[in-house]
């Protein structure tokens, strides 16, 4: 019970680390950036359904080409299936070419899941995945709502995300962005 009451405390902790690295980058910005915490356990799978850490950048660089301030949230696992090793926060920020703590890798043993919908619920981020988080979505009623979830993937002209409309005015509604 103390083990799962340390992983808890821990897990705040990571989150709290993270929500205000990416705070603390939105305050050096002039002008205020939407957020958006992507969900690199699975979109690193968007390519043709195998893990690659390119994905994630690319999708990086999309959200930071339409104005979004981003940060990713990684499985304890996905080290493993990147390079067959654990990998730390710090070796996936090198990886992704990122500053700051906008990357977190939760515990062993627990899912990027509840951090993830935490955070955005906190933030008001918006969450880039193709999960639809339907164990969980029930605990954060905010983030069921119009936008909030961003699914995306890959196509042969590039990366896409469904965003919402007022995160990118240019763009007509029910039109997509991509690459």
């Amino acid at each position: 019970m103390a083990e799962l009451a340390l992983a808890a405390i821990a897990v705040l902790v990571l989150l709290s680390w993270l929500l205000l690295a990416i705070a603390g980058v939105r305050r050096l910005r002039q002008r205020q950036r939407p957020l958006a915490v992507l969900d690199g356990s699975n979109v690193m799978h968007w390519k043709d359904g195998k893990p690659q850490i390119d994905t994630v950048i690319g999708v990086l660089r999309l959200l930071d080409r339409l104005g979004y301030e981003s940060g990713v949230v990684f499985d304890a696992n996905a080290g493993y299936l990147l390079a067959d090793r654990y990998m730390n926060a710090d070796e996936f920020r090198k990886q992704l070419g990122l500053t700051g703590s906008r990357v977190l890798v939760v515990p062993k043993g627990e899912q990027a899941d509840p951090f993830l919908l935490r955070f955005a619920s906190k933030s008001n981020a918006v969450i880039v995945s193709n999960d639809r988080f339907r164990d969980r979505i029930a605990d954060f009623p905010l983030m069921a709502g119009p936008g909030r979830l961003v699914r995306g993937g890959c196509r042969q002209d590039g990366l896409w995300l469904d965003l919402p409309a007022a995160a990118n005015p240019a763009r007509k509604p029910g039109r997509r962005a991509a690459q």
